[in-house]
């Protein structure tokens, strides 16, 4: 069924009532997928059941606890419930006082003790250099504390302060543990590609934080908020007992002080300390189930087998966000595509001029990618080849203007032409700039489609989060028909926007990247690696979709991946990179039958063929260069068959190379440094030529 724009919600996600149908109210669902988990509604009850006696306790109790009558130690009747203490002190009511202050000393630390985790070791994950390594070390300076002995002491000092001291001492002591895990599950979070895509479409860091990191460790949080009931008052209790409370505010604790100063068990008065022991014991363990139910409703891969599939075949999107403000206003357009890319082109659109970009740590500059220049033309596909480490990333990040420290832009220029042809240097743009100049011009589609998709929202959800950062102004008809129209786009059935990324497939997931991408129309699409850990068949039908969606539309593409195969099928122009420089650029056919430098020939005796003879593949010896030690002269020259004594010590610039054919091709490469045999493209080269590096 397709996605029917009029079933869109402002506000909440989609959820499904009890007729079958979708419906939108947040906290019916939450309840739903609890009656479906009996232990989880068995906890959520007797939760329940102990938070409303804490609230009307007094008022229900039959006697004062305080009250002495003549009925001392009675065990269990219809006068007394839970009998009596030795002073004739219903201990029944004595709960029903307790539990309030029980469960206040239980949620009161919980809360304060999660909001300190929270806001410290959120803060100290996400902005990372000296803010986390001062949060860290407070925190440090806390987890080495003795936690017991430190309460203790405290308790001591604050002995009258009632329950709010407790609270306080709880609290001090207990939150650096939940800070640690949440700083460590935030720096993972960080560097994940979705965040990185959030930044990309100018969302602000609160926002971020809010949206994408704070979601995906709910989990963590609720786990930890829910322990640290069950820890605040076992505490308080343990506090109680050992005398360091006010031993005349009744609480759990205090019942059982007063059983042990009594010697209840040594006179057999088990209804003196049992019931606030079970009350503890059981109250603890309705919270974990709560906890184990917050888990699978807040994990998308633990909910229950059916929902996801009957929520897909209704095929209803989902919105959770109000429009907010933005620099554009208007609707989206769409650009008629511009004329088919020719190797005559001179349409450029980006030109990347002596970009370099290093990555620095105190007085080391290790650089990353080097004086590296080329220019894109509008409907072209430019393919970027290297192995791991030649700095292919790096330069994606660098162009986009993603990259975070130590990486930094110490020169170069990236001039973008605009459709009305004004031109812009990105390294010139403010967050403002950056924030309209990103997905609105050029957009990014991610290495990963599984850590680049957020794995809380909705396929659907994600896409519309781009249009609602640039078209604030579009309402839930406009935007749905939107999302429709993407999906339908990349070839995924609109009813998958309801979908989370990990039920896609690894094809489908990439897809959705891809619809993503071209969210807004870009004129230029980033592509790092996006077939990376896909089988060939799929490969096969991403490159297609990719062609199809280039002819249709007419943006350009820049292409990295270290597949030579792939990227032959698919590019214009092929760059191939070494040691974060480009060693080889030229036409891609050229590129195919006529290598130019010796890197690129190793590259491509690496790769098998599908026709002509039998051959034995070659790597390339060696191991590429270390970027903070790299070699004199040629970078490639210790790995180099064809190297020759100028090759240790003159550093190759990019050389034109002329075929027969009339074909140019740039090799940064000393045997095209003079003019003669030395410097025309061979007529053809033959496999073992290109593995041992000879030429005809």
């Amino acid at each position: 069924m397709a996605l029917q724009p009029a079933a869109l919600a402002e506000a909440e996600t989609v959820s499904e009532t009890p007729d079958g149908s979708e419906g939108s109210v947040g906290p019916a669902r939450l309840l739903r997928r609890l009656l479906r988990s009996p232990l989880t509604l068995t906890g959520l009850i007797i939760t329940l059941i102990f938070l409303v006696l804490a609230v009307i306790g007094p008022w229900i109790s039959p006697y004062d606890p305080s009250a002495v009558s003549d009925a001392a130690t009675a065990a269990p009747s219809a006068a007394h419930w839970l009998g009596t203490t030795q002073n004739g002190q219903d201990i029944l009511s004595q709960m029903l006082y307790g539990a309030r202050a029980s469960m206040l000393v239980g949620i009161g630390a919980a809360v304060v003790t999660t909001v300190l985790s929270v806001l410290v070791g959120v803060t100290a994950g996400y902005i990372g250099g000296l803010g986390d390594e001062v949060l860290s070390l407070l925190a440090n300076v806390f987890l080495v504390l003795p936690s017991l002995p430190l309460t203790i002491i405290l308790a001591a000092y604050l002995p009258h302060s009632g329950s709010f001291g407790i609270i306080l001492v709880i609290s001090v002591t207990g939150w650096a543990w939940g800070a640690r895990v949440l700083r460590a599950q935030t720096l993972s979070l960080r560097k994940r590609d979705f965040v990185e895509a959030a930044r990309a479409t100018g969302e602000k860091t609160w926002r971020i934080i809010l949206r994408d990191i704070l979601p995906n460790q709910v989990a963590i949080i609720a786990a930890s908020f829910l322990g640290t009931v069950t820890g605040a008052i076992l505490t308080q209790a343990s506090l109680a007992f050992l005398g360091l409370t006010d031993v005349t505010q009744w609480s759990w604790g205090t019942i059982l002080y007063w059983a042990q100063v009594s010697s209840a068990l040594l006179t057999g008065a088990w209804w003196w300390f049992v019931p606030a022991g079970l009350a503890i014991a059981v109250l603890g363990t309705a919270l974990s189930l709560v906890n184990f139910g917050i888990d699978e409703f807040i994990n998308p891969r633990l909910r229950q087998a059916g929902i996801g599939t009957k929520k897909a075949q209704r095929g209803q999107a989902s919105v959770r966000r109000r429009p907010r403000r933005a620099r554009h206003q208007g609707p989206a357009v769409r650009r008629p595509a511009g004329a088919p890319f020719t190797r005559e082109s001179t349409d450029a659109i980006l030109d990347v001029r002596n970009l370099r970009v290093e990555y620095v740590s105190g007085e080391v500059r290790t650089p990353a990618v080097s004086d590296v220049s080329f220019t894109l033309r509008r409907g072209e596909v430019l393919g970027i080849a290297g192995e791991s480490g030649s700095g292919k990333s790096t330069l994606a990040y660098a162009i986009t203007r993603l990259h975070k420290p130590p990486a930094e832009i110490s020169q170069g220029e990236i001039l973008y032409t605009k459709p009305d042809g004004g031109t812009v240097d990105v390294l010139g743009m403010d967050e403002a700039e950056l924030r309209d100049f990103r997905w609105e011009e050029l957009s990014i589609v991610f290495q990963s489609a599984m850590h680049a998709l957020n794995p809380i929202l909705r396929i659907g959800v994600q896409i519309e989060d781009v249009i609602i950062a640039h078209r604030p102004r579009m309402d839930a008809r406009e935007r749905a028909a939107r999302i429709v129209e993407l999906l339908g786009i990349v070839g995924i059935p609109a009813d998958r926007a309801n979908s989370y990324p990990h039920e896609l497939s690894g094809g489908m997931r990439q897809r959705a990247m891809i619809a993503v991408g071209l969210a807004l129309d870009p004129e230029i699409i980033v592509m790092d690696e996006p077939t990376t850990a896909l089988d060939v068949v799929i490969q096969r039908q991403i490159i297609e979709k990719i062609m199809e969606l280039k002819d249709r539309l007419g943006f350009s593409v820049v292409f990295i991946t270290h597949d030579l195969s792939l990227l032959i099928e698919l590019s214009d122009t092929i760059a191939v990179m070494y040691g974060g420089k480009i060693v080889e650029m030229g036409a891609a056919d050229d590129f195919y039958r006529r290598p130019q430098h010796p890197y690129s020939r190793g590259l491509l005796a690496s790769f098998p063929t599908l026709g002509g003879p039998k051959r034995e593949l070659t790597g390339i010896p060696g191991s590429p260069p270390d970027l903070r030690k790299l070699p004199s002269g040629c970078a490639f020259q210790p790995r180099c068959p064809l190297a020759f004594d100028a090759c240790a010590s003159e550093v190759p610039r990019l050389y034109q190379v002329r075929g027969p054919g009339g074909g140019s091709t740039e090799a940064a490469c000393l045997l095209h440094a003079e003019g003669g045999a030395k410097n025309q493209a061979p007529a053809e080269t033959t496999p073992n030529e290109l593995a041992t590096g000879e030429t005809r």
